[in-house]
């Protein structure tokens, strides 16, 4: 959420920020709602002011005997209590609907993020590897899967519904041996493992942003209970309605839980195979920063989603979003994209995403540092996927394919699969 008092002071800097963004916000009303509900306040403070010393005075007019002036008085004191009674009533459908417009303003851009309309204006920052030149007709992971019998798309839609698989076999033991590679590799370098709940409630999901924007995207549990669509969810809400001390960050979690998301929005888009699906496993990277350290951060937390490829030698990419293609709680983030030959291009497998104190102020986490500030700040929060399970697996599968049908086990995952070194079709 954005600090009323930056809107209020720079519009003409939210304007800019928005309009990079190829939205709008309702200046107008923020500034009507604002100027109404300190109004309010100021009336009540006078009020209950007057109310003060005129509650004073009425025991002095009683003990001098003036009893019809101290009951003036009292009467004065009443009409003032059912004014304030009525003001407080009116400052909180003031402040619900400025908090209800204000949460719906996306964060402002960084000035380091670069200008653009959409994806096609996101700039690549570096690449690591070459795609491999196949000399054989290569194959897609859905082709491939269902053939070696470690992917059933036909079972997933008839267990569930469409964009849902059942993996099965080796299939079943690659993704179990992605997800402790990666919490493997993330805590070696001071991750802290957590095992959240994949249920949570509105709060939860109001603090880091997904509500009440993208309600459509998430399942439905209960009115008030949802499914995770990812432990970034969780994991930055850890620390909600807390004050942490400056010395205990930054502060480093990771999690695997399985994702959800009903991708209202994504019609059409990768409809085959498990690139975009409604249920997926994924590795999540969270850091709560201080504002001086966090970008650093960022730069460390793409390192590491960088350093899964590279441990398991699959060709990728990092492109920085653009003001028009960034995300809704981010003011700057990095795409991580692996290559997949059947696409013949850079499909997305990570996001790491500086949120500066957009989510903080939502949960409201805090962090206290006496020796440079008094009181408290927000702090920053960052996430990452570290990474998208799934999408490593369909990467895997197409990347280290065999011309006889077959697929090599990266070096770094023959340990996690028991000694396999080769997936080969079911007997």
């Amino acid at each position: 959420m954005l600090d009323i008092k930056f809107l209020r002071e720079n519009p003409d800097a939210v304007d800019a920020a928005m309009a990079s963004r190829n939205t709008t916000w309702d200046r107008e009303r923020f500034f009507e709602l604002d100027q109404r509900r300190r109004a309010v306040i100021s009336e009540v403070e006078e009020l209950q002011a007057t109310r003060n010393r005129t509650s004073k005075q009425i025991g002095q007019l009683m003990r001098e005997g003036k009893r019809e002036e101290a009951e003036a008085a009292k009467a004065q004191v009443r009409e003032g209590n059912a004014r304030i009674e009525a003001l407080e009533a009116e400052r909180t459908e003031v402040e619900a609907a400025l908090t209800e417009l204000v949460a719906a303003l996306p964060n402002l851009p960084s000035p380091s993020t670069p200008l653009g309309k959409d994806e096609n204006d996101n700039p690549e920052v570096r690449r690591w590897g070459t795609p491999r030149e196949f000399d054989f007709e290569a194959k897609p992971h859905w082709d491939l899967g269902p053939e070696l019998g470690i992917i059933d798309f036909e079972r997933g839609v008839k267990l569930a519904e469409a964009r849902f698989y059942l993996l099965g076999g080796l299939g079943a033991r690659l993704e179990r041996a992605l997800i402790n590679f990666f919490i493997d590799l993330h805590t070696s370098i001071g991750f802290k493992e957590w095992w959240p709940p994949v249920i949570t409630n509105y709060a939860t999901l109001f603090g880091t942003g997904q509500l009440p924007k993208f309600d459509e995207d998430l399942y439905h549990v209960r009115p008030d209970l949802y499914l995770i669509p990812t432990a970034e969810v969780v994991l930055t809400n850890i620390h909600r309605d807390e004050i942490l001390d400056e010395s205990q960050l930054p502060l480093w979690y990771t999690a695997f839980t399985p994702c959800f998301r009903e991708e209202a929005g994504s019609a059409g888009r990768d409809t085959r195979g498990i690139i975009r699906v409604h249920e997926f496993d994924k590795v999540e990277m969270v850091k709560f920063a201080t504002p001086d350290d966090s970008m650093d951060q960022l730069e460390s937390m793409t390192a590491e989603a960088e350093r899964c490829l590279q441990e398991l030698e699959l060709p990728y990419r990092v492109v920085s979003l653009c003001t028009g293609d960034l995300g809704f709680g981010a003011c700057k983030t990095y795409d991580v994209e692996v290559w997949l030959p059947s696409y013949g291009a850079y499909k997305e497998i990570s996001s790491c995403s500086n949120c500066g104190d957009f989510q903080a102020r939502r949960a409201n986490i805090r962090y206290r540092d006496p020796a440079n500030f008094k009181g408290t700040r927000y702090v920053h929060t960052l996430n990452g996927s570290g990474l998208a399970v799934g999408r490593t697996m369909a990467a895997i599968i197409e990347n280290y394919q065999n011309a006889d049908g077959t697929i090599t086990v990266p070096e770094k995952l023959v340990p996690y699969m028991g000694g396999v070194r080769v997936i080969e079709p079911e007997a």
